[in-house]
């Protein structure tokens, strides 16, 4: 087996017990990055030369006998949208192609104080604002699953570099499914945490602030292909900054809950166009779950439509009133028309409106941590249908579908909490997937039904892009 082969835990463990060197890992991803990425455009910066210092550096200190991090000379990349000290945060815009960062973000900081290597920063909508991986100034990434649909998005390169072998873990972040959609769309595990868990200091952004719906709902968080690496991730990423007054310093590993644990599934999302399949990975992960002793029951959480309601009231007015202006005047054709077809299927709302919004939310994660405190987990859908046909959110009919589709992606940012995609089952080209959430600060609970969900449906295994 190949060193781009292994999972982040593994190729750690060769790399500190001296079975493998850094140099040789960064090698063999960058070897397999120059093999399939020309054919999914997923990493848009290569940093080829970068990375072979840092592998270096890394294995002269292994030699010296230096304390060796939990990611030490393990090939990592991260998502164009957030800064890392001599690159551009450019967020796939052209008028920000030189807007170089001056400091890595506080994600980018613990990724590579665990230890790993950044080989490459991967693509996404311009914006980060579909969940198509899209834009003028790096072009479109591809599905390598089915290069007809897309890969997901805002971190689509995230979730195709992940799939095909570059790089065992890569960062993403999600403010209303972008780290879960493009999981699901590429068949691997994406890890949404809950609000305050990794610190999402940018600081290029920090002066100017932002509105309140991301303040609230955008976190950072890993695409992997085994729950393992997601768990060391999760662990790595956490760690602190005190500039990010919202960062939360609590445990890892959450006070057990009562046994059996329950699990409320919810097959169908209600108000959505629900695929059977997608039904039917829902009902196949409570199965799993059951026969290792779980209590699982298909029964409706409070008020799933009304929060996707506030989800878009909240958003669309924030988008509205700040970063339209910047679409209309930097975007490029299809961002603007995507955007612009969402604005017209969800109006924004006046002040009144947006606090009472606002309010009305807070209302409803009480009720919602209420019915968590018997039903600890609650297992959906990540996209209720199948991954769209690329370009499909660029007319008003295209988006409204689109939008169908993402409903029972916008809870967890809504209401802060964490949710972990998983693969369960297939679909011709495709895998279905499941999304699984938790209260907040127990992405510990998500990651053990994750492991069992996993040990039934079998490991995720890197794959070769599909032709077009």
């Amino acid at each position: 087996m190949e060193l781009w082969q292994l999972d982040a835990t593994d190729l750690a463990r060769l790399i500190r017990t001296g079975q493998a060197s850094a140099r040789e890992a960064v090698d063999s991803v960058l070897g397999r990055l120059h093999k399939v990425n020309p054919a999914i455009n997923a990493v848009v910066r290569v940093l080829e030369e970068e990375a072979r210092a840092t592998a270096e550096t890394a294995d002269a200190a292994r030699a010296r006998g230096h304390a060796l991090p939990p990611l030490h000379g393990v090939p990592v990349t991260t998502k164009i949208n957030v800064d890392q000290a001599g690159l551009p945060t450019d967020n796939g815009v052209i008028p920000l192609k030189d807007f170089i960062a001056k400091e890595d973000s506080a994600v980018v900081a613990n990724l590579k104080h665990a230890g790993a290597i950044i080989i490459g920063r991967t693509n996404a909508p311009a914006f980060s604002m579909r969940i198509f991986t899209d834009n003028a100034l790096h072009g479109r990434t591809l599905n390598p699953l089915d290069a007809s649909v897309t890969p997901g998005g805002s971190s689509g390169g995230a979730g195709a570099a992940t799939a095909t072998g570059i790089g065992a873990i890569a960062h993403g972040n999600d403010i209303g499914g972008s780290v879960r959609i493009p999981a699901y769309c590429n068949g691997v595990i994406g890890l949404r945490t809950g609000f305050a868990r990794i610190p999402s200091l940018n600081p290029s952004a920090a002066a100017v602030g932002r509105p309140i719906g991301a303040v609230l709902m955008a976190v950072q968080g890993p695409h992997t292909r085994t729950i393992r690496d997601a768990r060391l991730a999760l662990e790595v990423m956490a760690r602190g900054d005190r500039r990010d007054w919202r960062w939360n310093d609590v445990p890892m590993q959450g006070p057990p809950p009562a046994r059996p644990i329950k699990v409320a599934l919810v097959p169908e999302f209600p108000g959505s166009k629900t695929h059977p399949a997608q039904a039917a990975a829902v009902r196949q992960a409570g199965k799993h779950l059951q026969g290792a002793g779980y209590v699982v029951e298909e029964i409706m959480p409070p008020d799933l439509e009304r929060g996707v309601d506030l989800w878009h009231m909240i958003c669309v007015t924030d988008v509205f009133g700040g970063l339209w202006p910047q679409m209309q005047k930097m975007g490029d054709p299809d961002g603007i028309a995507a955007m612009r077809a969402w604005l017209e299927v969800y109006k924004p709302v006046d002040l009144a409106t947006y606090v009472g919004a606002l309010s009305e939310r807070e209302g409803l994660l009480f009720r919602w941590m209420s019915f968590m405190q018997q039903w600890p987990l609650v297992i959906m859908p990540t996209l209720a249908d199948l991954p769209p046909k690329q370009v499909a959110d660029i007319t008003v009919d295209g988006q409204k579908d689109v939008l169908d589709s993402m409903r029972p992606a916008l809870l967890a940012p809504l209401l802060g909490l964490p949710g972990l995609a998983v693969p369960v089952g297939r679909h011709g080209k495709l895998r279905t997937g499941v999304q699984i959430m938790s209260m907040r600060n127990r992405e510990d609970l998500c990651l053990d039904a994750g492991e069992i969900i996993e040990a039934a449906e079998g490991v995720v295994k890197p794959i070769d892009p599909v032709r077009p």
